[in-house]
């Protein structure tokens, strides 16, 4: 093993030279932070700068590197260093940027300073090299599931960027949903007609694609392994099972229509003359193929009338139905109307709806329509009667707020969709084997009565055989910041199994969710993480001889990393791993780290700060920061020149779920006045980037309390903060703020010790 020997690197560039004495910090980094070799530079990211930096580690030896100069967040191509350890000290967005240029403010700009350069040169200490994960998957091949547009524009993307696609249909043909449409809605300006479907097209690329490979009439039997290593078994036509060695999974099961039977004062299933969307484009096929104009199914007779009644079943706030909206039902109807304008100009087409949306073609296709004689009204329909060969739709007239009714010979139902995700393994907290805990950390334990019982991927994972699932069913996904990316590493959902979307949403989504899975069979096969830290080398590590076997680590781990050992130890799969460090912040006997992240980098840093004593009114506050959102936010609220508080000492965490609450007694007892924690916003509209570290990491700092009135100390000492990437402007408020509390309390009893 190589020896150990660590250099410092100060900055005095952007102004970091003007503003603080860089040789005393640089005689902080030798004396306090014991550093084998200690340099200034006048611009330490330049072409010079970094080429003294890289003499250090080829020629002097250098094997950790503390870099004080500007946020860990810029100039990390500059700063690429990847075979030694290295630190960044944030001297520029941290300190300078946040504070005034005064002489005033001067002592305690040097301060912070000081402490930050302490600090980066305690955490590079505490790390090591990450050697790469030692279980790569080298399988580039992708596997889709559903063959519907969302599934064959992933596998065809997937294809022309040279990788080899496995596409798994269910059916006896490929093309879903959009096979059984007459026309679609236009895609293309001027937004003016409706457009072949496209799927013949498709299907006749996939059929001429040597590096698709297509199974129709078959199911996924069973899903086991990780990124870069999935061994997929699949159940063909014959009654066999086909083994498929698989890189990464994307998910596009499509969905089905709601079921209009539920809609009873409609009149669905009374008459023939009542049909949903997929209804009405059965009847345009076979009346195109025949030649014929769209005939009402009571009678078969030419349509004169038609209502279209749109968000039936749907955007219902009573929670009796559908609550959302299933996005592409008004284009639909638009599209579905012209159907019977380009037959007939003089057939009465009336369209019902609340609020109207067209998505993707702005009012262009809407205004085509009514320039065609579609009628628009805005009503909300509360019965439809059937009358002979006819019906009464009866419905209120939101314009004139007045009830009213329309004949109609044939009436549209816009019913919307729901997601073909699977089984609901958030409802069904279905304990693992002998172990009795839930299969997710925080699933509920009931078992909710709309569970859809047939598995589509049969996982192997202790937390269940399918994806988590939203409220309403669709599989859940990083809306905001990774929109095709699961709580299961390396599979990736699309389509409207994800959300509601029409089929050019769709087809973009797979294009994205392609690339995501491409970047995902990558990263595998060189041992680095998926998503958010993509690249990352290290992976987690246990001291199986401190391990309780409490399976904390096992329950919480948002991504189904970690099982168990046939010792009962947890056995960590590294592969499925994102980095997130729950794990980590879970293990009450901190057995549990990463080579660049852990208990004793980050607990090194909260001991290197210089903590005044009592009598010098100079309080210390502790600031963990997630690096996902607060830390950019604190970076670019530095960037505008926001001002802090001078007294406050940030490190940056992976994830709030991270937080060993080791870390907040440590500080506490270490003499800091205050902790103040920042993560991301939890719970439905969730935007931590690790799913739900921020959540788990609330629930657990939930329990400081006690842990303060044992110590004495007030409980507002310890703040939660809930932090968004765009807080630029108001989290230096929220940190002063917090700081004057903290001021009003008296110093800390605990300082000096």
């Amino acid at each position: 093993m190589a020896e150990t020997k660590t250099a410092a690197y100060i900055c005095k560039g952007c102004e970091l030279g003007v503003r603080l004495d860089t040789a005393a910090l640089a005689k902080v980094a030798t004396k306090s932070g014991k550093m084998n070799i200690v340099r200034e530079h006048d611009f330490l990211c330049s072409a010079d700068g970094v080429a003294m930096i890289r003499n250090d580690i080829d020629n002097e030896g250098v094997t950790h590197a503390a870099i004080c100069a500007c946020s860990r967040r810029a100039k990390t191509e500059a700063f690429n260093f990847p075979t030694i350890a290295m630190s960044r000290g944030n001297l520029r967005e941290g300190v300078i940027w946040i504070r005034p240029d005064t002489e005033e403010a001067r002592e305690t700009t040097q301060e912070m300073a000081e402490d930050y350069v302490r600090m980066a040169c305690a955490e590079v200490k505490a790390m090591t090299v990450p050697p790469g994960n030692q279980k790569t998957g080298t399988v580039k091949t992708l596997l889709v599931v559903g063959g519907g547009m969302s599934g064959m524009t992933a596998a065809l993307e997937a294809s022309k960027a040279g990788y080899k696609v496995v596409l798994v249909e269910k059916t006896g043909a490929l093309g879903g949903w959009a096979a059984r449409l007459h026309k679609r809605v236009p895609t293309r300006e001027p937004f003016k007609s409706p457009e072949d479907n496209g799927v013949a097209d498709l299907i006749a690329r996939i059929e001429a694609d040597a590096n698709i490979k297509v199974y129709l009439n078959a199911t996924i039997a069973k899903t086991d392994g990780a990124p870069g290593r999935f061994k997929v078994e699949i159940a063909v036509e014959s009654g066999g099972i086909a083994q498929e060695d698989i890189g990464a999974i994307i998910q596009a099961t499509g969905f089905n229509l709601y079921d209009a039977g539920k809609l009873p004062e409609f009149a669905y299933g009374k008459t023939p003359n009542v049909v949903d969307q997929a209804g009405l484009e059965a009847l345009a096929r076979a009346a195109a193929a025949e030649g014929k104009p769209i005939c009402r199914p009571s009678d078969g007779q030419p349509v004169k009338s038609v209502v279209f009644v749109q968000c039936a079943g749907q955007r219902d706030a009573s929670g009796t139905h559908l609550q959302y909206c299933s996005g592409f039902c008004c284009n639909t109807s638009i599209k579905q109307a012209m159907y019977f304008k380009d037959s007939n100009p003089d057939i009465d087409t009336v369209v019902l709806f609340t609020d109207l949306r067209t998505p993707g073609n702005g009012e262009d296709f809407y205004r085509a329509a009514q320039n065609r004689g579609v009628i628009f009204s805005k009503g909300v329909v509360s019965q439809v009667v059937p009358n002979g060969n006819a019906c009464t739709v009866k419905f209120k007239d939101l314009i004139l707020n007045e009830d009213t009714q329309a004949e109609a010979d044939l009436v549209v139902l816009a019913t919307g969709v729901v997601p073909n995700s699977g089984v609901n393994i958030e409802a069904v907290a279905a304990p693992a084997e002998g172990d009795g805990e839930g299969g997710e950390g925080d699933a509920p334990k009931e078992v909710v009565a709309t569970i859809k019982p047939e598995s589509i991927l049969n996982l192997t994972y202790r937390q269940g055989p399918d994806m988590p699932q939203f409220k309403h069913g669709f599989t859940d996904s990083h809306f905001i910041c990774f929109p095709y990316e699961t709580r299961r590493t390396g599979i990736y959902s699309a389509g409207p199994v994800r959300r509601p979307m029409d089929i050019a949403q769709a087809q973009e989504d797979a294009t994205g969710a392609a690339m995501k899975a491409i970047q995902a069979m990558e990263n595998a096969g060189l041992g680095k993480a998926a998503h958010p830290r993509a690249g990352d080398l290290s992976f987690p590590t246990v001291r199986l001889e401190g391990c309780t076997q409490c399976k904390r680590c096992t329950v919480e781990c948002p991504f189904g990393a970690i099982d168990e050992d046939e010792k009962r130890f947890p056995l960590f799969n590294e592969s499925r791993c994102r980095r997130c460090g729950t794990c980590m912040g879970a293990c009450p006997v901190r057995v549990i780290s990463f080579e660049n992240y852990s208990v004793n980098t980050v607990g090194a840093q909260i001991k290197a700060v210089d903590v005044p004593d009592e009598f010098a009114e100079k309080p210390r506050i502790l600031i963990l920061a997630c690096e996902n959102d607060a830390y950019p936010a604190l970076d670019m609220a530095g960037m505008n020149r926001h001002e802090y508080d001078p007294y406050v000492r940030v490190i940056p965490v992976r994830c709030l779920g991270s937080v060993n609450t080791i870390w907040i007694t440590d500080a506490l007892n270490g003499g800091y006045d205050g902790v103040m924690l920042m993560g991301c916003k939890h719970g439905e509209e969730y935007q931590c980037h690790f799913v739900k570290g921020s959540e788990l990491g609330r629930y657990r700092l939930s329990k400081v309390g006690d842990t303060l009135k044992g110590m004495n100390l007030e409980t507002e000492r310890v703040k939660d903060l809930e932090v968004a990437i765009t807080d630029i402007a108001t989290l230096p408020q929220k940190i002063n703020e917090y700081a004057e509390l903290i001021k009003s309390f008296p110093p800390s009893p605990f300082k000096g010790f």
